[in-house]
């Protein structure tokens, strides 16, 4: 195929993955690009690389599929770094496409404008897959490659730089296809020997991480036929709807499911990294009796000890355990169900007036609406384990715990699924990494509703001083008026002070055909029951 220029080339690419909107920003070294894109496509032009990253990000977590990010080269390409590290660590499929100078100046180190250092090794750091287009000819294998590597397991942002001048250039594509990995296939002696052990179970206990993701047929089977009690961490909720009877969900530390835990005769984990925040910094005991599954070779007792590895994707392994399962105890089904009940009444009572409002969202939402996420303490105390969800694709949240990038995964997870609404958690220190964005909203008008929860600062750090030290450092915050800002950026405001106002005030935003900024007045609703703070190691004397 030939195509006018790399744009022309682009839009091709991106529409064999069904990619219909793209997030960036304009340069003098993407320029043909963007403007194909905008021809063909959706072109979103957010106001911050950082925030194209995300939101491509964000789209695809969103589809279940893959999201594409333009930026220019250097300085641009550097802004992007940090939320390709969160799609990284997330193993999240995103194309990013970058500028480059001149092929002619490229690496000459002479300062041509926008150059810098070694971009491809700054990329490499920050993608699992990063190349430079050489010739007019290898742009279409090089996008090939990327996207392909960018949705193979374990998956991540690939990165492609691209030359200006070979952007401008009339492209040839032979259209070669990319060779296909093999997928992995557990030991047979491992697999009978985890197969023996499941069927004589009775007390068994499932840990869905984001590896189950991909799986959720599969992981209900198992999950029917064995009567165990599903644990999750965050990126693995919604695997199972979470009003599922046996769906105990992200509350692993919790002391009940700790009890279980101990108790249970064998452990199947699915996909999952065991974060320290959801391990109690490793702390977390695990029954001996551990199958480990994971399309991941590294992954296999790199943290826990592992009596059954499994190399696999899960859902080609799971019918295989499924099959030799056994029915649990049923006093242990019954045990696994109070203790659901038990974890989420404790969390409801906590956060005190803050409930009223994770019960408003859950009623308001349509099962299986995105709720995006940004790192803040409602997210934290109950947004990640409270607040349902139905389906992975709708659990938007920054995986790697870098503040500030809820709004730009919310943003391209509306534009997603502009049919639908999508709610982002967001604090005010959060919010104000990226108040730029505020414009993005106001100008591509998704079905979006913004609520900020306004505490003056970043409370998650705040209370850890209050609880540790002897003063405050760093976490208090101007915050602006919210009314006036929306207003500024024609956006319907609407404000939360007391418990009772949050149902008639979500439910309105959540009606709306366009974006709603809510500000949560939380020294007006009043504190939580038991502050929060993350479950990190303070040294103390």
């Amino acid at each position: 195929m030939q195509y006018d220029n790399g744009g022309e080339l682009l839009v091709a690419h991106l529409e064999s993955l069904g990619i219909d909107t793209v997030f960036g920003i304009v340069s003098v070294h993407n320029l043909p690009l963007v403007e194909a894109v905008d021809r063909h496509l959706r072109f979103v032009p957010v106001r911050h690389e950082a925030t194209a990253v995300n939101a491509a990000d964000g789209y695809g977590r969103a589809r279940g599929s893959i999201g594409c990010a333009l930026t220019s080269t250097g300085t641009g390409a550097g802004n992007a770094a940090g939320s390709l590290i969160e799609a990284l660590s997330a193993g999240t499929a995103v194309l990013h496409v970058t500028g480059q100078v001149e092929s002619h100046y490229l690496g000459s180190g002479r300062g041509f404008i926008h150059e810098t250092k070694d971009q491809l090794g700054m990329l490499s750091a920050v993608s699992t897959y990063a190349a430079t287009v050489t010739s007019a000819r290898d742009a279409g294998r090089v996008l090939r490659e990327a996207s392909a590597a960018a949705l193979a397991t374990p998956g991540g942002p690939a990165s492609v730089e691209w030359p200006i001048d070979l952007q401008y250039a009339a492209q040839e594509d032979a259209g070669e296809a990319v060779p296909s990995g093999e997928a992995p296939s557990p030991d047979a002696a491992e697999l009978a020997a985890a197969q023996a052990l499941l069927a004589k179970s009775r007390r068994p206990l499932i840990w869905a991480g984001g590896g189950a993701r991909h799986a959720r047929a599969e992981l209900a089977a198992l999950l029917e036929a064995t009567g165990a009690g599903l644990l999750s961490s965050n990126s693995g909720r919604g695997s199972v709807p979470e009003d599922h009877p046996l769906v105990i969900g992200n509350f692993a530390t919790n002391p009940a499911a700790r009890a279980l835990l101990a108790d249970a005769d064998v452990l199947v984990t699915i996909g999952t990294h065991f974060r320290s925040n959801e391990t109690a910094d490793y702390n977390l005991k695990l029954p001996e009796a551990h199958i480990q599954i994971d399309a991941d070779a590294a992954a296999l007792g790199r943290v826990y000890p592992v009596r059954h590895a499994l190399h696999a994707e899960a859902a080609a392994v799971l019918p295989a355990l499924t099959g030799a399962a056994v029915r649990a105890d049923a006093d242990w089904s019954a045990r696994v169900t109070a203790v659901r009940h038990e974890v989420r009444a404790a969390l409801h009572e906590d956060i005190g007036p803050q409930a009223a409002l994770c019960d408003a969202l859950a009623a308001a939402l349509p099962r299986g609406a995105v709720v995006a996420r940004d790192v803040t303490i409602p997210s934290s105390s109950w947004g990640n384990r409270l607040l349902p969800m139905h389906d992975p694709r709708a659990n938007v949240f920054p995986r790697g715990g870098g503040i500030g990038q809820g709004l730009g995964m919310g943003i391209g997870a509306a534009l997603a699924r502009p049919d639908e609404p999508t709610v982002v958690i967001a604090g005010d220190g959060g919010l104000a990494v990226h108040f730029g964005e505020l414009l993005t909203v106001a100008q591509e008008r998704p079905r979006l509703t913004l609520i900020v929860f306004n505490d003056g600062g970043y409370g998650v750090l705040r209370n850890m001083q209050d609880k540790y030290g002897e003063r405050r450092s760093g976490v208090d915050l101007f915050t602006p008026d919210f009314g006036p800002l929306a207003a500024a950026c024609a956006l319907p405001y609407a404000r939360i002070a007391a418990p009772e106002e949050a149902t008639p005030v979500l439910e309105a935003a959540l009606a709306s055909d366009g974006p709603t900024l809510v500000e949560v007045d939380l020294t007006a609703l009043g504190p939580m029951k038991n502050p929060f703070t993350p479950p990190v190691k303070i040294p103390t004397s």
